[in-house]
């Protein structure tokens, strides 16, 4: 099983930014999409979780395709997405924040997929009362995870795993990565170390003006480090 992107193209501000891609995300397996700003990482997320429209190609997962569904639908279909940002409900406490995720899920399901979250998070069962702006930049990306958790995706995309945290943060979050992977989801992993995507990854793409310029292994692309210092990625 996997997430299939077929030729997409997706504009933002009335010019493409995102130009034929096409890539499988597997199940159970972390695909890391590299590349400098401005690429078209974050515009190809969105586009998969319905928040911005293709203007062409297709998102489908097994024989459903989701590219003209609406954000929840696609969701509620198994993709969850974690933009860029975390964008959390600043005033709400944790808890209310976790609740707002299981709003399209009956009561057992949402209080199944909160207590998966706090079980890989359990540093957020002690913060649970607190307001979201309350909390450490480490600290909103563990509930912005724990958000896309709660919907018990079968499909994850995660777009800057590690913007503006603290190296021990990010060495925090790499083994809850591994932890979702081997429970069988598939994940997209954006991230803007080298280093860190690559040691996740199965596989790995590297996309430039808006179409790939690399798809294969990891060890392949260590193998040539020029496409690596051509999409201005940090390299650990």
């Amino acid at each position: 099983m996997s997430l299939q992107l077929h030729d997409l193209v997706v504009a933002r501000g009335g010019r493409p930014v995102v130009r034929g891609v096409s890539l499988d995300i597997p199940a159970g397996e972390v695909t890391a999409l590299l590349g400098p700003n401005g690429a078209g990482k974050s515009t190809l997320v969105l586009a998969v979780g319905g928040v911005l429209r293709p203007l062409s190609g297709t998102v489908r997962l097994d024989d459903a395709v989701l590219s003209s569904r609406r954000p929840e639908r696609i969701r509620r279909a198994g993709v969850a997405i974690v933009p860029e940002g975390r964008r959390l409900l600043p005033a709400l406490t944790v808890d209310d924040n976790l609740q707002v995720a299981t709003y399209a899920m009956s009561r057992a399901e949402g209080r199944e997929g909160r207590d998966r979250a706090l079980a890989l998070f359990p540093e957020l069962g002690r913060r649970l009362n607190a307001q979201a702006r309350m909390l450490s930049g480490g600290e909103q990306q563990m509930v912005v995870l724990a958000q896309a958790i709660v919907s018990q995706p079968r499909f994850v995309l995660i777009d800057e795993l590690s913007l503006g945290l603290a190296p021990v943060v990010v060495q925090r979050l790499v083994p809850v990565i591994r932890r979702i992977v081997e429970s069988g989801v598939g994940v997209l992993l954006i991230e803007q170390f080298a280093a860190v995507a690559l040691a996740l990854a199965s596989r790995v793409h590297v996309i430039d003006r808006g179409a790939l310029r690399f798809s294969g292994r990891p060890n392949e692309l260590r193998e040539h480090p020029e496409l690596l210092q051509s999409a201005y990625l940090q390299a650990g």
